[in-house]
């Protein structure tokens, strides 16, 4: 993949209405990419998960929010933790997106991206 980087913020760089934050708080599920939008991927490097933060921050810039399809294709696994959690990583949400480019079907992409620790799994 090409990738270009920059220090300008993407508020500057592309129309509001063109770009989606992708969050797991987030009540749209994505159901397609669409090569129009902007899809962003955020994160915050921290040793605890701060449940909403970044779909507060999306919020507080007027963006439209997606999360993942984890939900509507996967099914929680028993585990002995009993630990279920939709927050990825930045290269898995990477994954599980150009997955499903590439394959257009979400079950592949998620098997792919979302590993085992989550305590999600595709149903038998």
């Amino acid at each position: 993949f090409q990738m270009d980087t920059t220090q300008e913020s993407y508020l500057d760089l592309f129309p509001l209405d063109a770009i989606v934050y992708l969050t797991p708080d987030s009540e749209n599920v994505l159901e397609d990419i669409d090569p129009n939008k902007v899809y962003i991927l955020g994160g915050l490097v921290d040793e605890s998960i701060h449940k909403k933060l970044t779909l507060q921050r999306a919020r507080e810039q007027s963006l439209q929010t997606a999360r993942l399809p984890i939900r509507e294709y996967m099914v929680k696994a028993v585990n002995t933790k009993n630990y279920h959690s939709e927050t990825l990583a930045i290269n898995q949400v990477f994954d599980i997106l150009s997955t499903y480019y590439e394959t257009r079907s979400w079950p592949t992409a998620l098997k792919a991206g979302v590993s085992s620790g989550k305590g999600y799994m595709l149903p038998e």
